[in-house]
């Protein structure tokens, strides 16, 4: 059974800084592409940032210089250092693992940056 488990979410005011790590089981964790996706409410569900198998690294424009993912193959987890925070930073990050057509997603952990 796969699962993604998310972690360290919470509430951060403007300018704060917070780490999102995500576990993952019941994969072959260093084959898959890893990501971090987020969805405001009202809004759909956006790729923050992700990293490929060989950990190259991509990210939205409005999280460029301020969010670092990495992940660490030994403890198959993926994290997302969240620095410089924004109130627009608000919304639930989705961790997600794809390899070839499967895909899994975690539930989400809250984010949530006060002004």
């Amino acid at each position: 059974q796969v699962q993604l488990v998310e972690s360290g979410g919470g509430l951060v005011q403007a300018g704060g800084s917070l780490r999102l790590s995500c576990v993952a089981s019941g994969i072959i964790f260093r084959l898959y592409a890893m990501g971090w996706y987020r969805q405001a409410p009202g809004k759909q569900r956006e790729l923050v940032a992700a990293i490929t198998s060989g950990a190259s690294t991509n990210y939205a424009d409005s999280v460029k210089g301020r969010f670092t993912i990495s992940r660490d193959n030994a403890k198959n987890t993926v994290y997302l250092q969240m620095n410089s925070l924004k109130p627009e930073d608000t919304a639930v990050y989705y961790c997600h693992a794809g390899v070839y057509e499967l895909d899994y997603w975690g539930q989400g952990t809250q984010v949530t940056v006060s002004s």
